[in-house]
């Protein structure tokens, strides 16, 4: 059993997460806590697998309680947040500390989407709990090394795309690969499971530490060298090509494998005009979104990646590419930097 406790001065909240995660059949709520204080003496006390955290409460916010945590005593935690453009950059902050996942707090009106909103939180703590924390945690320490990956800068293809996509522990570890990559480096597109707002706040953030430029994906943008187009959470991204140009196309249509953005709708875009002249990427993350369009990116002659087990915060998505055949190759995180610097400058 999964041994959850709840931490939300909420008590209608808490009554909704108890509800919720008591009718899981390998869960079990072993305590709540209605402000960090109480959570710091129940954590000792109940050992939890997992923590579900609001981002706002008394006596001390989510965020310091967080970081006093991970410090003292690493576990995998669910940040709750408001899904608003105010909320975007603190949960962000909260999954470089070191959250696992986050979710949007439930509304008191939730007994229409209680169904829906119950199978993501469930699937989000199951998740956390096989999450390798000390991936976290080195993936936080590596992303204060400004030397983390080479710098190099040099003359790379014109004509050649990178496609990355990651959902679970993918925000720190997108940041990772591309954090040093070089201004002039040849173009890149995102797909990472998120809610619309954060994509926008994730691009802006990333864009304040690369040294290539970063946009959140509009409707008919030119691809271009130097620059890396991140899905807006509410749309899926794909590539175009008219002559010479790429263009990136943002679609409306349903969810694919459950997500909207789907890794999956990129890769197979890719595939479709780029082949050969692709690389694709996937990071940690859970499910199996971006398994088959891997597959289809490398039958179509993209070299293609897929994250190693050890450095995956949840190796979900991976896993599933790695069965299927999809990769030409396996890396931790540390070293998907060079190797994309390597397949921009030469053939293999």
């Amino acid at each position: 059993m999964i041994k959850v406790l709840i931490v939300d001065d909420s008590k209608l909240i808490r009554m909704i997460l108890n509800e919720i995660i008591s009718a899981a059949p390998d869960m079990q709520v072993v305590g709540e806590a209605e402000d960090p204080l109480e959570a710091r003496d129940l954590i000792k006390s109940l050992n939890p697998d997992v923590l579900t955290l609001d981002i706002e409460m008394p006596k001390m916010d989510g965020i310091t309680f967080l970081k006093n945590l991970m410090r003292l005593r690493p576990m995998p935690v669910v940040m709750l947040s408001t899904l608003t453009a105010e909320g975007a950059p603190i949960t962000l902050e909260a999954l470089s500390i070191g959250a696992v996942d986050f979710l949007e707090k439930p509304k008191v009106d939730v007994k229409e989407s209680l169904g829906k909103y119950a199978d993501v939180l469930v699937d989000k703590i199951r998740a956390a709990a096989g999450a390798r924390l000390s991936q976290i945690i080195r993936s936080r320490k590596r992303a204060q090394q400004s030397d983390a990956v080479p710098t190099a800068t040099g003359d790379f293809k014109k004509n050649h795309l990178i496609a990355i996509g990651a959902s679970t522990g993918g925000t720190e570890a997108i940041k990772e690969v591309v954090i040093n990559l070089p201004a002039n480096f040849c173009p890149i597109v995102v797909t990472q499971h998120i809610p619309p707002v954060f994509s926008k706040t994730y691009a802006e953030r990333l864009n304040k530490v690369c040294k290539m430029t970063v946009h959140e994906a509009s409707h008919g943008q030119v691809i271009e060298p130097g620059h890396i187009y991140i899905a807006p959470g509410d749309k899926h991204l794909t590539v175009l090509k008219r002559g010479s140009k790429l263009l990136c196309q943002l679609d409306d249509s349903e969810p694919v494998n459950r997500h909207k953005p789907a890794v999956d709708v990129l890769f197979d875009s890719i595939a479709k005009y780029m082949g050969k002249y692709s690389s694709g990427v996937i990071l940690t993350g859970m499910g199996a979104d971006g398994a088959k369009g891997l597959l289809r990116l490398k039958e179509s002659g993209a070299y293609t990646i897929t994250q190693d087990e050890n450095s995956s915060v949840v190796y979900g998505m991976p896993r599933a590419a790695k069965e299927l055949g999809a990769g030409n190759e396996e890396l931790p995180l540390d070293k998907i930097a060079k190797r994309l610097m390597e397949l921009a400058t030469r053939s293999i």
